[in-house]
């Protein structure tokens, strides 16, 4: 199955660690440059997507508001 997404801002990663709540998971993503992404979502939604250390997955970021921080001169 084929799925497709109008959110652009799709990053391959890897799943680090994943841990449920009674409510919410809190699922740490992990980047080949190193770099980590942290995400909580529905304890269902880890659940039915059998989230594990090691899986490849791919993180869609879908956000209204997205700041810059221009570290430069």
């Amino acid at each position: 199955m084929s799925l497709r997404f109008s959110a652009r801002n799709q990053l391959r990663a890897k799943v680090k660690s994943v841990k449920l709540g009674s409510v919410m998971a809190e699922v740490i993503v992990g980047f080949a440059d190193g770099q980590e992404i942290v995400s909580a979502i529905t304890r269902t939604s880890a659940e039915n997507l059998a989230l594990k250390e090691g899986d490849d997955i791919v993180v869609i970021i879908k956000s209204t508001d997205v700041m810059l921080l221009s570290e430069g001169d």
